[in-house]
């Protein structure tokens, strides 16, 4: 038997919605990742780009279990003497851009190089409930359902 392997032309991509309001933060990524790369398709190849688009709105909602929220830190440096800054997820989530969250969480799931930036370009990320895509028809990805531990209402 013979591995199949796709060719572009081969390609089908559809278009999903997914809801963020209380799923958790790092479930909720690496099944987009996994959408994304196109690994929950039997035809998958690895050298191509074979996932789907995703569409991900109320990004501002996702959960964190644990202290996360406030003990998660992020460190970037400014490139001059002790120059270190840190922000905590709750400040970035409370924040201008809390789709970046959402986004850097996957962005960290898939793999570097140019298909992982070419797939990351598949992920549209919005703060609130709206979105421009509705002419592409998405349909709507319940990851809630697929596992009890996808959704947490408390906190």
């Amino acid at each position: 038997m013979k591995t199949y392997s796709m060719k572009a032309s081969e390609v089908d991509k559809k278009w999903y919605v997914v809801d963020a309001t209380d799923l958790v933060l790092g479930r909720l990524a690496s099944i987009l990742a996994k959408y994304l790369r196109g690994k929950h398709k039997p035809t998958f190849t690895p050298h191509m780009d074979c996932g789907d688009y995703i569409v991900v709105v109320n990004a501002e909602k996702i959960r964190l279990t644990g202290n996360k929220l406030k003990d998660k830190k992020f460190y970037w440096h400014t490139g001059y003497p002790g120059g270190i800054k840190e922000r905590s997820m709750k400040q970035l989530l409370e924040g201008k851009y809390p789709e970046r969250v959402v986004f850097k969480a996957v962005e960290r799931m898939i793999t570097r190089g140019p298909l992982g930036r070419q797939q990351m370009g598949a992920l549209k990320i919005y703060a609130g409930p709206d979105h421009p895509h509705e002419a592409q028809a998405p349909q709507p990805l319940d990851v809630a359902s697929m596992n009890p531990k996808n959704k947490r209402s408390d906190s």
